[in-house]
Order: structure tokens, then sequence, then C-alpha cells
């Protein structure tokens, strides 16, 4: 067909650039003591970047698992199939060792690291993270009961990805999954009714059916049952030492609104062979350490998905001209990205310092450890409900075509709700909260000396930190405010990180912002005098340098 006019004014794929190359993430290695993993992150960084790996993350994306529950002949065999390029994500995920590495390392930064470089390398398919995740995560459980440590961590720790059918002993490497709610009940997994009963060989029988179980095709999931002692926590292997499936059925996957590489899924146990896991009755106690590991991963990867949109819009606006000149230039625009780079920068700085206190509250620090325990589920709370409006604001900084498939960011979109719901929903992660202040009343103690550490460095910022700590003089009412008490407290942890480690024209941006109420009710809406050249400079992708 003759062409009918010249195609001018359009952007350039984000492609083949170092995903790895923005300030605040090699800030936070270097703040930390970890500034020798910053060539490894680069060239993490830059495979991200590249046209082959996005290319595997579109077509994952594009072709979902399949559930084959039946071969030819009508055996029941519950296989789920993936396109090959979620292999190759997987494949490469675990070769970095970010489903289990820093557990096998005596690296003072190991979780610091993993956690940057799953930052970097997620924002090639977001889906496939899930196992990884739960792999990262199902350690600290599983040490709940030494023998099957012994015997199941150093595969689970190792880089080799192998998604054969074979005993988890027999293989090279293993993939962990999680199968914790029901029907009934939901985040209420105390309402859980699926049975174990104990065996004379000293395994369990499980029976029950699970509404979510993620990753069923892992090696081995993490599953909760009532005993005649309550809640109790059990480890089940897909594959039986013998090589026979063990007696679980994948009755269907979930359709999802996004993260649609993941397989999810209901899962029928019908006597199915399990070992017990920590002390029986204390199953929600075994399992908690995982929750509060994939707490971790649910904030970095929404503080992932807000910095990928953020390059994304800016990437856009600096290639795309209206009205006399670039986006970019554009007044209302400059607001809109640099308050976009503020919400994302300090999303992943508050992200990356609860990895850090990772690694020294496994290195014995009582301190980090109770730091860790409320950061984590004040962040989780707020960093993961701020995703789904950022991913609306980046998405139309690019118009109508953001709103087309091929620009990636309906992919973004879609995914951004679902770290908010994973584990238990916004209410669930604001209650903990709570849970914790009451049964530890030293996390809140900690989290007030690490606000107090920033005092006098930001009007703003102090002034915040009054405020929330007489939110808490109210005892009674704490339950009725505790989307706004938590969330505050969220807002003046990244107020004061900022404050003490950020980037002067964020850190003020933020807290003249988000803490002093010179802000709208949407983005864009900054006052005059932030610095936007600054901050849209630290967040603009370098395609080709």
């Amino acid at each position: 067909m003759t062409p009918t006019h010249t195609v001018t004014n359009q952007v350039p794929p984000l492609v083949e650039y170092d995903v790895a190359d923005q300030p605040v993430l090699l800030e936070a290695l270097h703040r930390e003591g970890a500034g020798d993993a910053e060539a490894e992150l680069h060239r993490v960084g830059r495979l991200a970047g590249s046209a082959r790996a996005q290319r595997w993350g579109e077509l994952a994306e594009a072709h979902p698992p399949v559930l084959h529950t039946h071969d030819r002949y009508g055996n029941r065999v519950d296989e789920v199939i993936y396109d090959p390029a979620y292999h190759e994500l997987m494949r490469t995920a675990v070769d970095l060792g970010l489903h289990g590495a820093p557990w096998a390392e005596e690296s003072p930064h190991a979780h610091l690291v993993r956690a940057a470089t799953s930052s970097v390398w997620s924002v090639v398919d977001a889906g496939h993270g899930c196992p990884i995740s739960m792999t990262y995560a199902v350690v600290p459980a599983l040490r709940a009961n030494p023998d099957l440590a012994a015997q199941y961590e150093p595969l689970l720790t190792t880089r080799v990805y192998d998604p054969s059918f074979r005993p988890p002993l027999e293989k090279g490497g293993l993939i962990a999954g999680m199968s914790m709610t029901e029907k009934q009940g939901g985040s209420d997994v105390r309402a859980n009714t699926t049975t174990a009963v104990p065996r004379p060989d000293g395994t369990w029988s499980l029976t029950g059916h699970k509404w979510f179980t993620s990753a069923p095709m892992s090696d081995i999931l993490l599953v909760l049952a009532q005993s005649e002692s309550g809640l109790s926590c059990f480890l089940l292997p897909r594959i039986l030492p013998d090589g026979t499936r063990n007696a679980m059925a994948i009755q269907r996957l979930k359709d999802k609104l996004g993260n649609h590489s993941n397989a999810s899924s209901e899962v029928e146990y019908d006597g199915a062979t399990a070992w017990l896991l920590g002390e029986e009755g204390r199953g929600v106690r075994t399992i908690i350490e995982m929750v509060n590991m994939t707490r971790l991963d649910c904030t970095l990867g929404s503080a992932t998905g807000m910095r990928d949109a953020t390059a994304r819009a800016i990437h856009h606006a600096t290639h795309r001209a209206a009205f006399g000149k670039q986006l970019v230039d554009q007044p209302a625009m400059r607001n809109v990205l640099a308050d976009l780079a503020v919400e994302a920068e300090a999303s992943t700085t508050v992200a990356l310092w609860l990895a850090a206190l990772t690694d020294r509250a496994a290195a014995g620090d009582e301190r980090a450890a109770l730091l860790r325990r409320i950061g984590l589920a004040v962040s989780k709370y707020y960093v993961c409900k701020r995703g789904p409006a950022h991913a609306a604001e980046a998405l139309e900084c690019l118009g109508g075509n953001g709103y087309a498939e091929e620009s990636g960011m309906p992919k973004l979109y879609r995914e951004a709700p679902l770290l908010s719901i994973w584990e238990g929903s916004g209410n669930v992660a604001a209650l903990d909260t709570l849970r914790a202040v009451a049964r530890q009343p030293e996390t809140l103690t900690v989290l007030f000396d690490e606000l107090d550490s920033a005092a006098g460095a930001d009007d703003a910022l102090d002034a915040a930190v009054r405020r929330v700590k007489s939110a808490f003089t109210d005892v009674a009412s704490l339950e009725h405010r505790a989307r706004r008490v938590v969330g505050d407290l969220a807002l003046t942890l990244q107020g004061s990180l900022l404050v003490r480690h950020g980037h002067p024209a964020v850190a003020d941006a933020f807290t003249a912002t988000r803490l002093g109420g010179d802000w709208g009710t949407v983005f864009g809406t900054l006052p005059t005098g932030v610095d936007t050249a600054a901050i849209i400079e630290r967040n603009t992708p370098k395609v080709g340098a």
C-alpha cells in the first residue's frame, strides 16, 4: 500500500538500556557498604533492559499457563504448562540467586543486594517473581523443623532451576509455594477447615480445599491445616519420595486481572502426604516469618512498578512533542513527572532500608528485628496502596498510547493492585501494625527513635512526627483510625529516610507535600519552587548510553 503520510513525533522503544542506572538504587547500596555489588547490578540491569529479556516478559504475559488435569489416556496428571519464555525468566532469576541465595551466603549485605537485584530484574515480568519470592520466604519457616531444613534448604538456595517432575530430594534445585487460604476464611486462616491426621510413619494426611494456591507446580508447598491441637503448618511435596504424585488435584487456574504469567490455582487435597513444620497447633507462628518475607517483596515490587512506570512516562515525555515543545518541557507535565518520581524514590528508599534491616536482623541485631517487624507492616500497607494510583497517572502521561497494550503500561496497571491484596488486603496490614504495637510496644519505641534521628532537619517532618506520636494517645479509637495512623507512620518513616539519605530535591518535595500539606489530591500538584529538573533527570532512562 502506498504511504499516505510521513510518520513523525513517535517515541522510540524503551529498550537496550540499563535498568539499574537509577541513583536511588545505587545510593542505597553504597550507603550500606555494599557498593562492590554495583558492577553486577549493572550487568543485570543491561540484561533486563535488553530486547531479548523484554521479549521473554511479553511472551510469558501473552501466553499464560495452561492446566492439563488429565493425560490422553484419562490419567490424572495435574500439570501446568508454561510458555518457554517463562522458564527462561525463572532460570535467570534462580541463576541470579533471587530465590534464596542470601540464606546460603555469609555476606553482611546479601539480602539488600538480592533486593536491589530483584528490583532491577522484575521489571521484565512480575508474574514469575511470585514463586521466586515464595522460595526466598520459605527458608525461615522451614527452619522450624531442623531435620527438614537440613534436607531441603540446600536445594532451595542452590542456583539450579529444575522444572522436571521428580521427587524433590532427587533434584538439583527446588521452588516453593504457599497453600494457605480457603473459601470460607480468606485472610482469616484460623477459619481453615482442611484437616491433618497423623500417620504411624510420622507423616500426616491432609484433606481439604484451598481457594488460592500460588505456583502449584512448585516442588514443595507450605500448607496450613487443622490438627487436633489446632492450626498447624506442613511441608507438602508435589512428588513423593517414591516418585508417585501426591494426592493433590489442581481443580482450576484463576482467571486474574493481572499477574498472567503466574499460575494461581484452587487445589484439592485428598489424603495428601505432608510433614509437620514447627509445633503442632502453632501453624500461624511458624508461617508468619514466611509472610513477613513476602511483605518485603510486596513493598519492593510496588516500588519497582512505580520506578518502571515513572521511567516509561519520562521516556515518552522526553521524545514526544505537543503544542510547540517537548512534553517534558511543559510545566504541567514536569509537575506530574517529578511527583511520580518522588513517590517512586520514597517507596524504593524504604523498601531497600527494610532489606538492609533484614541483613542486620539475620545477624542477631535485636533493634533491627523490631524495626523490621513494624516497618514491614507499615510499608506493606502504604507503599502497596500507592501503586495503583501511581500506575494510572503514569499511564495517562502516554495518553491514548498508554492505553494500548503494546506500550507496556496496561500490564503495569493490572499488576499494581495485586501486591496490596497479597497475604491480606489493606485492613489486614494496617491492623497488624496495631497488633505488633500492642504485643511488642518496643516496636513503636524503636520506630519513634528512628524518626527522631532526623529531628531538627526539616520543620514539616518534625511536625509530622509530633502528630503521629499523639495519634497513639487515644487507644480506644485506634482500630477505627487504623488506616490513617498507619499511613501517617509510613509517610513520616519515608520522610525521615529521605531527609537523612535522599537527594535534597526529592526530600524537600516529599516533606513539603506529603508531610507539609502543600499538595493537591492527585499527582502533579507539587508547589512552586520544587527542583523538578533535578528530580526528573535522576529518573530519566539513558537509552543507548
